[in-house]
């Protein structure tokens, strides 16, 4: 069972996962990135690379890929692929290679936190106040309906770019101006150029306790557990040091999460606890920068997945975590060595 991971990036430890997942006989790690000099495809048996995602060669030459390499599965580690992906995953299933994505729809209410923000609010999920344009934000400032300091980010945002939290009205007029002007220079453009005017979010900012919360759903899109952790570090918008907590009431919201949304996998979401009550941030539909907390507490996805590519149920311990578990992220240096074979549509 061959697994291929695209966008492979940072993400070394999710190969090593699988890896011990399949055991030394169970079929070959495959990655695949843009850039040849990715740390993860150092790692990998065998490594490819790919045009960039946006380019019109990127999912035929993905496609001749996983139909030559006889690939089981692929994993997407970046969210720019994910609406590409759920597009296609038929024509991928017809050549024999499940992809882990959920349905176009989902992808879309997680990719767009305009989106995301009325999913929560039609399943009760409080979240942040959240507008559209700099005219509605000095509306509920004017109504005393709000108060600074407040978040502008990207509506189709991802990996904490173009972040800015204004403490006043000169800086809310000029950060969002700021992000509107610097999004179009950045790898969002293409879809924020979708809704180019309203394209930048004004959210409330809410100080508190930070959590993140791996969902995990079978490939039916069936649920199975909620994972919660309190972020205790965060670096570049990622996890970097966290503990696995008992938290009822945010894995009974995760429940209700996974029910309704049916995402296959893992759902990586935010959450904030605010005076007393939870808020929910945002939602990934894939494998997170905080997904190795859960597994060093004994979540153990990869062998799941593994289970159910073959038709098969996940045993109940591969979803038990040691509550209290801490682990903390650190860097490590990945020699360059030998080419990836580079793939031509």
């Amino acid at each position: 069972m061959n697994i291929l991971f695209t966008c492979a990036g940072r993400r070394n430890y999710l190969l090593d996962y699988f890896r011990t997942a399949l055991g030394p006989e169970g079929g070959r790690i495959l990655a695949a990135d843009a850039s040849p000099t990715s740390p993860a495809i150092q790692e990998a048996d065998e490594a490819f690379l790919l045009p960039y995602v946006d380019d019109p060669a990127y999912l035929p030459t993905l496609l001749g890929l996983c139909r030559r390499e006889e690939v089981a599965a692929l994993i997407s580690l970046n969210d720019l692929e994910l609406p590409l992906l759920a597009a296609h995953k038929q024509a991928f299933a017809e050549i024999g290679t499940t992809v882990l994505v959920s349905d176009p729809e989902v992808v879309e209410i997680c990719f767009d936190k305009w989106k995301t923000s009325q999913f929560f609010s039609r399943l009760g999920i409080r979240s942040p106040s959240t507008w559209l344009t700099l005219e509605e934000a000095r509306a509920a400032l004017a109504r005393g309906e709000s108060s600074f300091p407040l978040v502008v980010k990207p509506r189709w945002g991802t990996a904490s770019i173009g972040i800015e939290f204004p403490e006043d009205g000169q800086e809310l007029e000029l950060a969002y101006e700021l992000v509107r002007h610097k999004l179009m220079r950045t790898f969002l453009a293409k879809v924020s150029a979708t809704d180019r005017h309203r394209a930048v979010l004004i959210q409330q900012y809410l100080p508190g306790r930070e959590y993140g919360l791996d969902i995990v759903n079978d490939l039916q899109g069936d649920y199975q557990t909620t994972v919660v952790k309190e972020k205790l570090a965060m670096r570049a918008g990622e996890t970097d040091k966290a503990v696995v907590v008992e938290q009822p009431a945010l894995s009974a919201i995760g429940a209700r999460v996974a029910v309704e949304l049916r995402h296959v996998a893992n759902l990586d979401c935010d959450f904030f606890e605010h005076e007393g009550e939870f808020y929910g941030l945002e939602m990934n539909p894939r494998f997170g920068g905080g997904y190795p907390f859960s597994h060093e507490a004994g979540l153990n996805l990869p062998r799941a997945v593994l289970h159910w590519l073959k038709g098969e149920a996940a045993p109940a311990e591969l979803f038990s975590v040691r509550f209290g578990t801490r682990a903390a992220k650190c860097d490590r240096l990945v020699c360059i060595e030998g080419e990836a074979e580079e793939l031509l549509s």
